[in-house]
C-alpha cells in the first residue's frame, strides 16, 4: 500500500488538494520539464488523487516539488481531472492556506514557483491571501466565432497563466439558476475554438471559456468559467480574473491600481488590481481559502480502481 498525505481546502468554493508527501519523485530541473515528466511517467498518480473514488471532477491537485528558484518556499505543479495546468490562482491561495495550517509558513510574502514562472503570494493577518500572478496579456480583441446553436459570438483571447476566451456579450444570463445553460453554451464555444484552430500567441490551447455579466452586491461583474475537463469553476477563477483584468486594461477600462471585484457564479469574490507593463499587466488577486480536511490517502495495488475510475 502506498500512502499519500494531503490537505484539502476550498477557495471561494473551488476545492484544492495539496500533496504534502507520498508524491512521485520528478527529479530536478525546470518545473516545466518536471511537469512534462509528471504527465509522461506518473499520470496514474494524477488520476488517483483527483478522480473518483478519492476525488471529484472539479478538484484541482497541487504536487509540492523542490523549487529551482532559491527565493521560493516551494515549487508546485497543479493538475485536474484531465491534465496539467500552467498556473492556478485559486489553487495558489489554497496552497498558502494549507501550508499555513500545516505550520510551514507564517504571515507575510512568499515566493511560489510554478511551471509558468515564480509568483508572489502574501498571507495577510486576517487570513486573506494575495497572489501577484505572472504577467498577463490580451492577445486578440473582438474575435468572432460561429458557435453552433448560437450564431456569431465575439470575445477576447487573453492569457492569465492559462489561455482564455472571454465572451463579450453572452446570450445566456450569468446567474446560478442558468448553470446548465451556461455549461451548454461555453462547451459550444470551446468546440468552436477547436474547430477554428484558434490558439494563444505561443501556440497553446485556449482551453478555458469565461463569460461575464452583472454582479450581485458589491462587485463589478459576475463570471462563469468553463475549465478543461468540462467542469466549471466554483470560484471567480484566479487565472480567469487575471485574463479579464488584462483584457479590461487593453480596452482602456481598467487603470493600474484600480480595484476590480470579480464575483464567481456561486457568489464568492476575488479582488484584483494590476500593474501596467508595455505588453500587458501584472495582476494581483486577493481571496480566501479554508482548510476542509487533513488526510492520508491509501493507494492499494489490489484495488482495481487504485488509479481512479476510468473516464
Amino acid at each position: 500500500m502506498h500512502r499519500v498525505r494531503v490537505i484539502d481546502s476550498h477557495t471561494e468554493g473551488e476545492p484544492t488538494r495539496i500533496v504534502l508527501s507520498g508524491g512521485p519523485d520528478l527529479g530536478t530541473g525546470p518545473l516545466l520539464a518536471r511537469r512534462d515528466r509528471f504527465r509522461r511517467d506518473f499520470d496514474s498518480f494524477r488520476r488517483a488523487l483527483v478522480n473518483e473514488p478519492r476525488g471529484s471532477e472539479v478538484m484541482v491537485g497541487g504536487l509540492l516539488v523542490p523549487p529551482v528558484d532559491p527565493s521560493a518556499v516551494t515549487g508546485v505543479i497543479f493538475f485536474n481531472n484531465v491534465g496539467y495546468l500552467g498556473m492556478c490562482g485559486h489553487g495558489t491561495i489554497g496552497l498558502i492556506a494549507s501550508l499555513a495550517h500545516a505550520g510551514r509558513l507564517s504571515t507575510g510574502p512568499h515566493q511560489i514557483e510554478t511551471p509558468v514562472g515564480t509568483v508572489r503570494a502574501e498571507l495577510h493577518t486576517d487570513g486573506a491571501v494575495s497572489v501577484r500572478n505572472v504577467e498577463s496579456r490580451c492577445y486578440q480583441k473582438g474575435v468572432v466565432l460561429t458557435v453552433a446553436g448560437y450564431g456569431p459570438v465575439s470575445g477576447d483571447v487573453a492569457w492569465g497563466g492559462n489561455w482564455f476566451f472571454l465572451v463579450n456579450e453572452p446570450p445566456v444570463q450569468v446567474i446560478r439558476e442558468n448553470i446548465g445553460r451556461l455549461m451548454d453554451f461555453t462547451k459550444a464555444v470551446q468546440a468552436a475554438l477547436a474547430s477554428a484552430a484558434w490558439t494563444g500567441d505561443d501556440g497553446g490551447a485556449i482551453d478555458h471559456v469565461e463569460v461575464s455579466g452583472p454582479a450581485e452586491g458589491p462587485a463589478d461583474s459576475r463570471n462563469f468559467v468553463l475549465c478543461p475537463g468540462g467542469m466549471y469553476d466554483r470560484s471567480p477563477c484566479g487565472t480567469g480574473t487575471s485574463a479579464k483584468l488584462a483584457a479590461l486594461h487593453a480596452r482602456g477600462r481598467l487603470r493600474p491600481g484600480q480595484i476590480w471585484r470579480q464575483q464567481g457564479i456561486l457568489g464568492g469574490i476575488f479582488e484584483g488590481v494590476v500593474e501596467g507593463r508595455r505588453d500587458g499587466v501584472v495582476p494581483t488577486i486577493t481571496g480566501r481559502a479554508f482548510v476542509t480536511a487533513e488526510s492520508e490517502l491509501i493507494l492499494d495495488d489490489r484495488d482495481p480502481y487504485r488509479n481512479g475510475f476510468p473516464l
